[in-house]
């Protein structure tokens, strides 16, 4: 069983607080509800009554309103996986794609990993504009994933930020 748990993006904030995109008030009822803890299957068991369907779900991701936060196999266990091999990175990556990938990263692993304790670190994530900025935020971030889950988890978080980052850390 696949459970998918989704979050807000900016834009769909924005569009709860000030209503600019004019979304249909059955999807917008919807798009309150989703909040980074609960699950597709909760989201969906609340607005059967409306009728509502994982399409309305999809047709928020494809609207940019919310994003796939986290996915797992089961909610029993929720281990860090292991990084996938990557195939070596393009030599000119571009710093806008270099950019979203790292900001992705951060949007996903903070709530995930450091959970709420990770909300000031994510609103320097929010803030950020460049890559740069970006990359100052690798210690503090990797210094709450160790306090939150331990060496193994910052381990696998630190190899995968750093390939995105493109550094190699130091070997001690």
């Amino acid at each position: 069983m696949n459970t998918s748990i989704y979050d807000k993006t900016a834009k769909g904030r924005d569009e709860i607080a000030t209503r600019k995109y004019q979304l249909a008030p059955r999807l917008r009822s919807l798009l309150v509800l989703i909040d980074g803890r609960r699950t597709e299957e909760e989201l969906l068991r609340n607005v059967a009554g409306l009728g509502l369907t994982i399409a309305a779900l999809d047709e928020l991701l494809e609207g940019g309103l919310i994003v796939l936060s986290t996915s797992y196999a089961t909610m029993a266990v929720a281990p860090v996986a292991e990084p996938a091999p990557l195939a070596p990175a393009p030599v000119a990556v571009s710093q806008a794609s270099q950019f979203q990938a790292l900001y992705e990263f951060y949007n996903k692993t903070i709530k995930s990993t450091i959970g709420l304790r990770g909300f000031t670190l994510q609103l320097k994530v929010e803030k950020a504009s460049s890559v740069e900025e970006l990359r100052e935020l690798r210690m503090p971030y990797l210094d709450a994933v160790q306090r939150a889950k331990g060496n193994f988890a910052a381990a696998s978080l630190a190899e995968q930020l750093d390939r995105l980052l493109d550094e190699r850390p130091a070997q001690a």
